[in-house]
């Protein structure tokens, strides 16, 4: 036997034993035994580099330090399940109710068949199969594009490297998840212990962590864990009719495919499955948060189709979330990005939900208040969602005598701005919105973005870089920045900084609705910062108006304009704006600018549109300043007071919402139409 024949039967040999260990649990040879088969391969795989393949099992153990995660276009999006936000029986019937009534189905036809299975608690991970053999994973990511991590899947043992078929597709893409069971959860955790090594907060994180690493050799050392679970793009294949049957072909290519799965026929078993697997849902050997219920035809999933990028033929019915009690140990303010002031609790640490969790979110003010929650009480917690920790309610028999109410904080903890909090809201909020550092990055994002200041190269990883460094504190800083400063950042050339600083010069020529809506100012969107630029004509006019003159303002209410005089009033806020306007930061000011407004008998004056889609020859923003120069408004949101929806390729939520409200939809054509009409008049 030569040595590429003797390649072939080891990885044979092995694949077989893999398969037992890791996805049936039924080793048929010793562990010496197997690591004698495997470093025979590698001793040959060494001595005869050529023989080495993609899908040896050598290449499971972990190869070189990555540079960082290419990004992955999913051909087929990986797109997520709506969730069933009543956990008892009646989620199933409902689902049942509105697949039937997509389907135009009667109280006299069969019941419908689906899929039943377990919604797993890991990482979601699409594996693409070429001729057999595994050549590519990738995360879900945002569900169009993910991160590819091939060298870390690579390394779980219970994903082939190779599909256990003599006719392979020519593509077939897999959809799974990636998790870790619970004993190895803690098996690796109590050696990591032991060694003083960092331990992993639970099973869900280790799994998704472990693949994300950039050293695939940390990915291997984990014990990670595997099932298939659906398709992505098929090539060269003949897919079976059903789901059902799609995986009982993937577990036939050595895949593995969960055994608590079942075809069943109307909601009432449905319902059933959803209980039992509850029932025994402690003592599985993996965290699972709900089951799913998938039509089992794919005739009728393609019948049904999506909706909001969600399928209308399946649903995750999850299970209520895990409590327990502990003591209120504090309740300490977190600033976010956006200025909302949010109360968080304090815990004495407790396990529940699978973790161990020392803080949880007290929403707001109204919340604690409702609740009466107190430093020193005795609380119930949950995980809700098996995800976030909350407090859901107070035991009041264990309350302390000196228990104190809570107040909100009159400053903000951060950057001592005054805290206000709109009339109709339940956030507080930080005034100061262009100084406070909480704040600053997410400012900073927004002033330089296309339809603000329109800073190009100033993305989101540049900012962050900045505000770390300490380069940029607020808004002003870019225009004092030097090319020196710009070049000591990591993966910034000199051309680059130059193209950046070039933009930035650029940015100083603007237009006052621009410059207004670049401030960040709650609640003044595009189109109010256009109408306070025309109405007022001036910044100054703008920052002195009290609430009554700032109401004169088409669609401007007592919320936005208790918003722009709470901007105002802080002191911080106005040293940036004349910061920037110390800097080189111009517009035509001009009261002339009002007379821009249309002429009152123009076909589109006055008339409110929404866009949606992908239009076929022009981009939202060029649809956004014809209806603005031909006298008309363009809105972000569907509402009553929408006269049209300009719906292009791909539309989404906004096209139903429009269709509900009775909003007239139009296309580009007759959109042009209109255009041609005002135009005429």
């Amino acid at each position: 036997m030569n040595g590429r024949e003797r390649a072939l039967e080891l990885r044979a040999e092995i694949e077989k034993h893999d398969h037992q260990y890791y996805v049936l649990d039924a080793p048929l040879i010793s562990d010496d035994e197997y690591d004698r088969l495997f470093r025979e391969l590698q001793a040959l795989e060494q001595a005869h580099p050529e023989l080495l393949t993609a899908d040896s099992p050598t290449q499971r153990v972990g190869g070189k330090v990555l540079d960082g995660f290419a990004s992955v276009r999913h051909v087929v999006p990986m797109l997520s399940i709506r969730t069933e936000t009543d956990t008892t029986a009646s989620g199933a019937f409902a689902f049942d109710a509105r697949v039937r009534r997509e389907l135009k189905l009667s109280e006299d036809d069969p019941p419908v068949e689906y899929a039943a299975e377990l919604k797993f608690d890991g990482l979601a991970i699409n594996l693409r199969y070429e001729d057999g053999v595994l050549v590519s994973a990738a995360t879900r990511g945002d569900g169009e594009t993910g991160e590819e991590v091939t060298a870390n899947v690579r390394t779980v043992g219970q994903i082939p490297l190779r599909l256990r078929t003599e006719e392979p597709p020519v593509v077939i893409e897999v959809r799974g998840e990636i998790y870790m069971k619970r004993d190895d959860f803690l098996r690796f955790n109590a050696r990591a212990e032991a060694a003083g090594k960092k331990m992993l907060v639970n099973p869900r994180n280790g799994a998704a962590g472990s693949i994300r690493q950039l050293d695939s050799h940390i990915a291997a050392s984990r014990p990670l864990s595997f099932y298939a679970y659906g398709l992505g793009e098929v090539k060269g294949w003949k897919v079976p009719v059903t789901h059902s049957a799609v995986l009982d072909a993937l577990s036939n290519f050595a895949l593995p495919v969960c055994a608590e799965r079942a075809v069943l026929h109307g909601p009432q078993p449905l319902a059933d499955f959803h209980r039992r697997i509850g029932e025994r849902r402690a003592s599985l050997p993996f965290d699972i948060d709900g089951v799913v219920y998938k039509v089992n035809a794919l005739a009728l999933q393609t019948q049904l189709g999506f909706v909001s990028r969600e399928p209308r033929w399946a649903v995750a019915h999850k299970y209520p979330a895990e409590e327990t009690n502990t003591e209120v140990l504090g309740i300490d303010i977190q600033v976010g990005r956006t200025g909302a002031l949010t109360p968080v609790a304090r815990l004495a640490p407790i396990f529940v939900g699978g973790v161990t969790v020392t803080n949880a979110t007290l929403h707001n003010e109204d919340e604690i208040r409702r609740k009466d929650i107190r430093v020193g009480d005795t609380v119930v917690v949950r995980r809700a969602g098996d995800v976030i920790p909350e407090v859901v309610r107070v035991l009041p028999e264990k309350r302390p005598i000196m228990a104190a109410e809570f107040v909100m904080p009159g400053f903000c903890p951060i950057c001592g701005s005054h805290v206000v909090r709109s009339e109709n809201e339940t956030v507080a909020r930080c005034s100061g919105g262009l100084f406070c550092p909480a704040q600053r990055k997410q400012a900073l994002i927004h002033f330089a973005s296309r339809r603000a200041m329109d800073i190009e190269g100033l993305g989101d990883k540049l900012v962050e870089q900045l505000v770390d460094g300490g380069v940029v504190r607020t808004p002003a800083d870019l225009y004092k920045m030097g090319l020196l400063a710009l070049v000591s950042l990591e993966r910034m050339a000199d051309k680059s900084a130059s193209n950046l600083l070039a933009a930035i010069e650029k940015s100083k020529q603007t237009t006052l609705a621009r410059f207004i809506y670049a401030l960040g100012i709650r609640n003044v969107g595009e189109t109010t910062a256009r109408d306070l630029a025309r109405h007022f004509g001036s910044l100054d006019r703008i920052l002195a108006a009290d609430e009554d003159a700032l109401m004169q303002v088409d669609d401007v209410g007592p919320v936005v304009a208790q918003c722009l005089r709470e901007f105002c009033a802080e002191p911080h806020n106005l040293e940036v704006v004349e910061q920037l306007r110390a800097a080189g930061v111009v517009w035509a000011e001009n009261p002339v600018e009002k007379t821009t407004q249309p002429v009152e008998d123009s076909v589109l004056a006055g008339k409110v549109f929404v866009l949606t889609g992908t239009l076929p020859s022009m981009t939202r923003d060029e649809a956004r300043a014809m209806i603005d120069a031909a006298g008309g408004r363009a809105n972000a949101t569907v509402s009553k007071k929408t006269d049209y929806l300009l719906a292009g390729a791909e539309a989404g939520s906004k096209l139903e919402k429009a269709l509900k409200l009775g909003v007239a939809v139009i296309d580009e054509a007759q959109f042009r139409l209109m255009l041609g009409q005002a135009q005429e008049e």
